[in-house]
């Protein structure tokens, strides 16, 4: 079952822009590529509708102690987070596969901390992997072993065969693609962002219960981890729709309805029970 849930929206997709437009977001892969979202299963039946919950409200905003969140990948997707999540007084650092002295710029734009990606899990409750999916093997093993305890790992990404990735045999046979990543990294993830319109994330953050906020999928197992990514979600501006657990983030990958769709929550979880189980063929290899 899906549950619209009250926090926020994200901006995302893999890696790339995509068109912006009435139902959609503009943004990036791992967020988008052209287009939000990335993730499916290739084959299947299209499942009956699901059955929506009908609680809107919005929740109150992440109050409390800052957070230290690290951020991997600074493209459109990763520094427009780590501009809005240093704006709200977050510990965060970043690190891309180019190394610190590439993100001095950004480090003094923000205040952001440019560290290794092998020390950008370091004692950080929550992290942000946001690089191509085919970068996701190459990540050192042992990421999250000095994390805080019971992090929460967001996962950004899409599949992008034809564009970018390549063809990624289990992903095409049906594996959720952030059930893949999660076999990479060997940690869980939540899935989010990765149908969002990287700029929106800076230009379309709206207060708790405003009529025109914008709503983001999030699915993942750990419940905890899901609700530690929806509150800073709605910290950042946006509501969420809780999509389900990792098996059913399908439903928020690729040219699905909800991809880079920009709506409140009642259409994004509306979006999500129309989703089709078969991957298309655009974003097949």
């Amino acid at each position: 079952m899906l549950a619209a849930g009250p926090y926020g929206r994200a901006v995302g997709r893999g890696c790339r822009p995509v068109r912006a437009g009435a139902g959609s977001v503009a943004g990036l892969r791992h967020g988008p590529l052209t287009r939000p979202a990335e993730t499916g299963p290739a084959a299947g039946i299209v499942p009956g509708p699901l059955e929506l919950a009908t609680d809107t409200r919005s929740s109150p905003a992440l109050e409390g102690p800052t957070m230290k969140i690290g951020i991997i990948g600074a493209g459109n997707i990763g520094g427009n987070l780590t501009r809005r999540l240093t704006a709200l007084g977050h510990d965060v650092s970043v690190a891309n596969s180019r190394g610190p002295h590439t993100l001095t710029e950004l480090a003094a734009e923000t205040g952001a901390t440019p560290v290794t990606v092998a020390e950008a899990a370091r004692n950080a409750e929550v992290v942000v992997v946001t690089v191509p999916l085919k970068a996701v093997p190459d990540l050192p093993s042992g990421l999250f072993d000095e994390a805080a305890p019971g992090v929460a790992v967001i996962d950004t990404g899409n599949y992008y065969p034809k564009e970018r990735d390549g063809r990624i045999a289990a992903i095409e046979d049906g594996l959720p693609e952030s059930r893949w990543t999660e076999q990479h990294i060997g940690h869980g993830v939540i899935k989010a962002f990765n149908g969002t319109y990287a700029q929106d994330i800076l230009d379309k953050p709206l207060p708790a219960g405003h009529p025109e906020r914008l709503a983001v999928p999030v699915a993942g197992d750990d419940e905890a981890a899901k609700q530690t990514v929806r509150r800073l979600i709605d910290e950042l501006g946006f509501d969420t729709v809780d999509a389900g657990g990792i098996d059913d983030s399908w439903r928020q990958q690729p040219d699905t309805p909800v991809y880079g769709l920009r709506a409140g929550v009642e259409a994004v979880a509306k979006a999500l029970s129309e989703a089709p189980r078969e991957r298309p063929a655009a974003f097949r290899a």
